[in-house]
């Protein structure tokens, strides 16, 4: 399967001396791939000049001198921005020049343009930022990550049809569990709106299976965990920090005395394989879901190995067509 990604070349902390080496590294695993790397051409250039020949086919640039940084103003983005890289990008995936797009820029412009320009499906009043995390069993895609606040009871309900179907194509999971973060699993818990989008659910015909607190999004008591974009964003980052303070004091404690560093090289493979589950870059790529076109968000601080996973993401949302799955079966709640 042919298969071709715009690549937002100058955005994220690190530009092109990230997302040029990464592009190369899925373009030697994907013989099938192609990409389009968007941004200032003096800049990617010398990224290229190592690769084969072979790949360098399969390799072209989009130049631009304008790009969107992460200070930018949704507005100025938008408005003023209409040749920036992440722009043109997105652009291509309109006019059908590329299957999806990749970026690691800033996050409400990428939402906000890929809105304007791909726009939404019919029966879908917001886009949500959906992601993998891991958990205690495997991973769980959790949704809204930042793109809406202050939801709707119906948004959220469209927040779970969309996590269901995407948790069905990419995890291959027949029946995905779905369940709403709340403050408790109690029927008393929650505000007005969560307590309405819970009613909502429980008489769709999702396999909804109630509230989830926050501590059981890891423990894999749920496929599919659905909530506002200012609580799950909220909660993403809040789960990044306290995975980054436990590593922190590990290494405190290895460091502390030469006993301490022994040990600590007895238990090297357990704590290899530790940093395995939990490395950042296994789980980099957040879809865009709702939109007619694949656009998918690295972190911006992504290395080469993470923003290399945002790329793989594209590819599997693009393989399964993850904007005609949701099209088709997405019901209206008209």
């Amino acid at each position: 399967m042919a298969i071709t990604i715009a690549v937002d070349a100058m955005g994220g902390d690190f530009g092109p001396r990230v997302t040029v080496p990464a592009s190369l590294s899925v373009l030697a695993r994907y013989p099938d791939l192609k990409i389009i790397l968007v941004g200032q051409e003096t800049q990617i250039s010398p990224h290229l000049q190592k690769s084969s020949a072979i790949i360098k086919q399969r390799v072209s640039i989009v130049h631009t001198d304008e790009m969107v940084t992460m200070d930018d103003k949704i507005a100025v983005a938008l408005r003023n921005k209409r040749q920036s890289s992440m722009r043109l990008a997105i652009n291509l995936v309109h006019e059908k020049q590329a299957d999806a797009c990749v970026s690691a820029g800033n996050t409400g412009a990428l939402m906000a343009i890929s809105r304007f320009v791909l726009k939404t499906h019919a029966n879908i009043d917001r886009p949500a930022i959906l992601a993998p995390l891991p958990t205690q069993t495997g991973q769980v895609y959790m949704l809204d990550l930042g793109a809406n606040v202050d939801s709707e009871p119906k948004h959220l309900v469209q927040f779970a049809q969309m996590g269901n179907l995407v948790a069905k194509a990419l995890a291959d999971i027949a029946s995905p569990r779905i369940a709403l973060l709340n403050i408790g699993e109690e029927e008393i818990k929650g505000n007005e709106q969560i307590k309405q989008a819970h009613q909502l659910l429980k008489a769709s015909s999702l396999n909804y299976v109630g509230y989830i607190e926050g501590d059981g999004i890891f423990k894999g008591e749920a496929d599919v965990v659905v909530c506002d974009g200012f609580v799950g964003n909220v909660a993403l980052k809040t789960s990044e920090g306290v995975a980054k303070m436990f590593a922190s004091f590990i290494k405190q404690e290895i460091e502390k005395s030469w006993l301490n560093k022994i040990v600590g090289a007895i238990a090297y493979p357990i704590w290899r394989g530790l940093k395995q589950k939990m490395n950042p870059s296994n789980y980099n790529g957040a879809s865009l879901v709702g939109l007619t076109g694949i656009v998918i968000k690295s972190h911006g601080s992504a290395d080469q190995d993470s923003f290399a996973q945002a790329l793989k993401v594209a590819i599997k949302a693009i393989e399964q067509d993850i904007p005609s799955l949701i099209a088709q079966h997405l019901p209206s709640q008209e």
